[in-house]
């Protein structure tokens, strides 16, 4: 079986780039790698030979390595690049850097940077593949699927049978810095893309200036009115260092407005669930105790991520020839 992806882009940069059928392709192959992750060998051969590197301009510890131990599980070699030790610390341009690189046969760079839109830039000027790690306060798409993928398994869960092909039904709480965070920006899209009826929660000075192009259901700032009726509260980390002074009186107030304590996830209904990104300020928007529950799918979002993007380097590798769908072939090529 040949992937409906392959040909049709060769950069992953925007969750807008994907159409819901392409988006529902993705999940149903990261299932497929899921279980590789599984096995007592958690390795394939599929991209033996190809090399994918890790350009992080921003502080990362999960999508870095998450990437990384994806390539690794799929036999590509990989490279991870740091300013600090680069030519860029002497004054070298983003552009040479990547060039420089692209120069030396890489296949897949995956760039996170500060600058909203410098994954779209380094797509013109190389002739590897580009994910989209993170741009600024733009977007992250990989981040939106493996959270759509975590959400499937928890209508796995509730039906007793394999994730649905989409979440449909689903009612999504996004809860905090929306304005700040490249994360909501990508979920909304996905997750309304696949169903799903998504609400923003956030005080008024951390919501966007404009809500247009937003697929969302409502936004308001009453998170009390919400708790009871959503199937998962999406909470979001408070973007201090992207803040101007003044946008919250006090972290006290914020939490015990906006964050999700032991008290406010008791009134979650059953079989809700709880996210978030990562990394956690605990006690700011959840508390300790929510954060280590049965409620919380934290690190279940971390382990999911390995598996999407197993999924997203096989589709921007996956030979021109087309390749065996993962579970034809992949099992009995394992490495040994």
């Amino acid at each position: 079986m040949t992937s409906a992806l392959v040909g049709v882009r060769r950069h992953l940069l925007s969750i807008a780039d994907l159409k819901r059928d392409e988006l529902i392709e993705l999940l149903a192959l990261a299932d497929s790698f899921a279980e590789v992750v599984d096995r007592p060998i958690p390795k394939v051969p599929t991209l033996r030979g190809r090399t994918v590197a890790t350009l992080f301009f921003e502080a990362s510890t999960r999508t870095r390595l998450s990437f990384e131990t994806a390539a690794k599980r799929l036999s590509a070699d990989t490279m991870s690049f740091s300013v600090s030790g680069s030519s860029m610390a002497k004054g070298e341009s983003l552009r040479d850097t990547v060039e420089t690189l692209d120069a030396m046969g890489i296949d897949v760079m995956v760039v996170r940077h500060h600058s909203a839109g410098a994954p779209h830039q380094v797509a013109r000027w190389v002739r590897a593949a580009v994910v989209n790690a993170g741009d600024g306060q733009h977007e992250h798409p990989t981040q939106a699927l493996l959270d759509c993928f975590t959400l499937r398994e928890v209508l796995a869960e509730r039906a007793g049978g394999r994730p649905p092909e989409d979440l449909c039904g689903l009612k999504v709480a996004i809860v905090g810095d929306v304005r700040h965070s490249r994360v909501a920006r990508s979920d909304v899209l996905a997750l309304s893309a696949l169903g799903a009826e998504v609400h923003l929660v956030a005080p008024a000075t951390l919501m966007p200036c404009s809500l247009e192009g937003w697929p969302i259901v409502g936004a308001g700032a009453e998170l009390d009115a919400l708790v009871g009726e959503m199937d998962a509260i999406y909470l979001l980390r408070l973007q201090l260092e992207r803040m101007s002074a003044g946008l919250l009186p006090s972290l006290r107030e914020y939490a015990t407005r906006f964050g999700l304590s032991t008290e406010r996830a008791m009134r979650m209904k059953e079989g809700a669930v709880v996210l978030h990104p990562g990394p956690m300020n605990r006690g700011v928007e959840i508390d300790a105790a929510v954060a280590s529950s049965e409620r919380a799918r934290v690190t279940r979002q971390v382990r999911n991520g390995v598996a999407v993007r197993m999924a997203v380097l096989f589709h921007l590798l996956e030979p021109a020839g087309g390749a065996p769908a993962p579970l034809e072939g992949l099992a009995d090529r394992a490495e040994r």
